[in-house]
């Protein structure tokens, strides 16, 4: 029988794959409908704290949005690739890391692809090798973020293994930024350099590859502004998160806990956005930030309740068959949110499915966040939303998918990115924790 639900859920988790973006909430929904009402399991917990979160966030990064605040961070962006066009293969993941690490998801690397591809392309060098360490950096960069669905998950997780949220930050923050480096060197020696690729030279001389700048757009009055305030608005989470934390404890009996603090900071600065900058609020509903963080919402939703459904029913079973390999062997964990994360496509949903079970199976808070950047192998299978942006704006050709679907340039920065932060997080962490 045990058999049987499992495979439930793994069809559950495949069928939501198939039906891509939102889909994975809509079939853990239907995984527990099954799992309860078809085998008599008892539902297991809803993370209601954490998509509560995620919509508070989410409100205030699409209210920036919405005010032009996305687009003064792209045109600093920009000018920041310019200034030094020949390291732009450093710089791109750089870029896009720092911006996610800021807007809290990896969404934000859409609008610098376009500026990461026609820098290369001045300076003669291969597209790919910018535009594949970036996308990886944009979607490693959420195990980092301080405003994260992913790090907010993890850190609640952690919470009563006495692990803080500073903590997590310090953990996380240098490891991936330095495997981020070392997939950029590696990047830089993939492929022919553009003078040497026919594919490029017959695009070229065909007239199918443009080499011209594109038109700089045009900033709102309140950009600027609007970033200002949500800059604060994160360095007010993390200050307060770590003055009530039991390490610090500069306030003793907080009034207000971690996780609603982040949900009044959060709203306060869309408030104070909507106000200072007079935004029209009903646009804030159509922003793309807010839409894909509203499809986080459902997805974490589906995927945590199905996970935590199957595990919370079985955890005895669980801790015979995997507990003592999790124990003896914790970069196991790693493996198994990389391959995970290839079909769930979402950090905080890899994360909120298997990073509990890994905890109560035994796994030590060191080698669980250690593991945690494994959850963004999101570029293995090539269909995620950044990874085909970067493709279809590399009009040289150069960042192509293979007919063996993965033999695209993203794979081998990206498990190099992978392998490298996890290898430093179990040295980094066992030094801070």
């Amino acid at each position: 029988m045990v058999l049987v639900e499992l495979l439930i859920v793994l069809s559950a988790i495949f069928l939501g794959a198939r039906l891509g973006s939102i889909g994975i909430g809509f079939a853990g929904g239907l995984g527990v409908l099954i799992l309860t009402l078809g085998f008599g399991m008892k539902p297991g917990t809803i993370p209601i704290d954490v998509i509560l979160i995620i919509m508070s966030v989410i409100a205030a990064i699409a209210a920036m949005q919405v005010a032009g605040g996305l687009d003064y961070l792209v045109s600093l962006a920009e000018r920041v690739l310019r200034k030094n066009p020949k390291q732009v293969t450093f710089l791109a993941p750089i870029v896009t890391y720092v911006m996610t690490l800021f807007a809290g998801t990896g969404h934000t690397a859409f609008a610098t692809l376009p500026v990461i591809a026609e820098v290369a392309k001045e300076q003669g060098i291969r597209p790919s090798r910018p535009l594949s360490i970036a996308v990886v950096a944009s979607q490693i960069a959420i195990t980092a973020s301080p405003i994260s669905a992913a790090l907010v998950l993890m850190s609640g997780m952690l919470e009563k293994y006495n692990v803080s949220y500073l903590q997590i930050l310090l953990i996380c923050i240098p490891t991936t930024f330095i495997a981020c480096m070392t997939g950029a060197f590696v990047a830089q020696f993939m492929g022919k350099d553009l003078a040497e690729d026919e594919i490029y030279q017959e695009r070229l001389a065909k007239g199918l590859v443009s080499l011209h700048r594109g038109e700089a757009r045009a900033l709102k009055s309140g950009a600027k502004l609007s970033v200002l305030i949500f800059l604060f608005a994160i360095i007010a989470v993390v200050t307060y998160a770590t003055a009530i934390s039991d390490t610090v404890a500069w306030i003793d009996n907080p009034a207000l806990p971690r996780n609603e603090a982040i949900m009044v900071f959060m709203l306060t600065a869309a408030t104070l956005i909507a106000l200072i900058t007079k935004i029209d609020t009903s646009e804030v509903l159509n922003a793309a930030t807010f839409k894909s963080g509203m499809s986080a919402c459902i997805c974490v939703l589906g995927v945590a309740w199905l996970g935590d459904t199957f595990v919370s029913n079985h955890l005895n079973d669980i801790k015979d068959i995997s507990g003592v390999v999790l124990t003896e062997q914790p970069w196991m964990l790693a493996v198994v949110l990389f391959f995970a994360s290839m079909l769930l496509y979402s950090q905080a949903a890899t994360t909120a499915a298997l990073i509990p079970s890994a905890l109560m199976l035994g796994v030590s808070p060191e080698a669980a966040i250690a593991s945690f950047a494994a959850v963004s192998a999101l570029f293995v299978l090539p269909t995620y939303p950044t990874l085909l942006a970067a493709v279809e704006m590399d009009d040289t050709g150069s960042t192509r998918i293979g007919k063996a679907v993965f033999n695209h340039p993203f794979v081998i920065p990206g498990v190099v990115t992978i392998t490298s932060s996890v290898a430093l997080g179990f040295v980094v962490a066992n030094l801070v924790l």
